[in-house]
């Protein structure tokens, strides 16, 4: 467990934990004019392309069959997992310690859920954390919901995340052979992962026209799991109550948690990253949590960190909004 001053509920990192989960106060935005935004057309086209072709697979549904849909939703958890279970909780935080089948099997689940590769994410993962919600957090939630949604994908991002991203601490991800292996092949396994294998095998194993086999659980799946991520950088910072620390942005927000399968107790992750179960409920709506928690059973995975109870109490008294409730 990190140590934790308990009349203080601050954390300090031990050895084994990343400097990287805690906010950096040292760090001031420059004076002056913003640098002018930089669109890339280029992602506005393919963005605009997706989420036109993800509306036209949603017409599509009531046609594809029920095995298809629930094809859908497997494939809409299973990519879910790459990002939460995998790129998140294990990649970017270090919350448990995950054995290389394990590891392997959420390499593949993440590149079904094509968000960057496992490097890139948890790179601009740790900046989002060490300088949330200014000029080098990559998807600041003070420029607004759209940026932090989906714009900050759209324009040059600001010099402060290409600086400040630069020099954080991700010697843990180069040294991992899985990370890196997928870095080297990530468009390949995308290929693979994201687009063929949800398209194939409803049209191999039932008979699924491949038109709807690519429109639903291929490109609608993709573009919702997308959204649903989105979610967490946007909705999860604006709307929902602060009971662990008041000032700073993140929030509970429960649909979020329950779109992204867990993700959505924002303030409570952002108050302690190093949790595993980014959460005080265990698995309500947090199927991630109930994931990480069968692996550990299974012997897949160990070592999950949590926040001690004291300490939590302390931090909700001290910093708290004063809504919580247990349950």
């Amino acid at each position: 467990m990190p140590d934790m001053d308990i009349k203080t509920a601050v954390w300090r990192p031990t050895p084994e934990q990343s400097v990287e989960d805690v906010f950096d106060t040292t760090y001031k935005e420059k004076e002056g004019p913003k640098p002018p935004v930089v669109i890339i057309w280029r992602n506005v086209i393919l963005m605009s392309l997706l989420h036109s072709a993800a509306l036209y697979g949603l017409l599509l549904v009531p046609s594809a069959s029920v095995l298809t849909l629930f094809w859908t939703l497997v494939c809409y958890v299973f990519s879910g997992l790459g990002i939460t279970a995998g790129a998140h909780r294990l990649w970017s935080h270090r919350t448990y310690k995950a054995s290389l089948p394990l590891r392997i099997f959420l390499a593949f689940a993440n590149s079904m859920a094509f968000e960057n590769d496992i490097y890139q994410w948890a790179r601009d993962h740790r900046a989002h954390h060490k300088y949330s919600e200014t000029d080098a957090d990559p998807h600041n939630a003070q420029r607004g919901f759209f940026f932090s949604h989906i714009g900050w994908l759209l324009v040059r991002k600001h010099p402060d995340v290409i600086e400040k991203g630069r020099k954080l601490e991700i010697s843990d991800l180069k040294a991992d052979k899985v990370v890196m292996f997928q870095r080297k092949y990530y468009k390949l396994s995308v290929l693979l992962m994201c687009f063929f294998v949800p398209m194939f095998v409803p049209w191999f194993l039932w008979g699924e026209s491949l038109w709807v086999a690519y429109f639903v659980p291929a490109i609608l799946r993709y573009a919702l799991v997308l959204n649903s991520t989105w979610l967490v950088n946007s909705a999860a910072h604006m709307w929902g109550n602060r009971p662990y620390d008041s000032t700073i942005y993140p929030r509970e927000n429960r649909f979020v948690a329950f779109t992204t399968i867990g993700e959505g107790f924002h303030n409570y992750h952002h108050t302690f990253p190093f949790d595993y179960a980014t959460s005080e409920y265990g698995w309500k709506l947090n199927l991630t949590t109930f994931f990480i928690d069968l692996m550990c059973l299974l012997g897949l995975a160990s070592d999950p960190k949590s926040v001690t109870r004291d300490a939590m109490n302390a931090r909700i008294v001290r910093t708290g909004d004063g809504s919580h409730r247990n349950g």
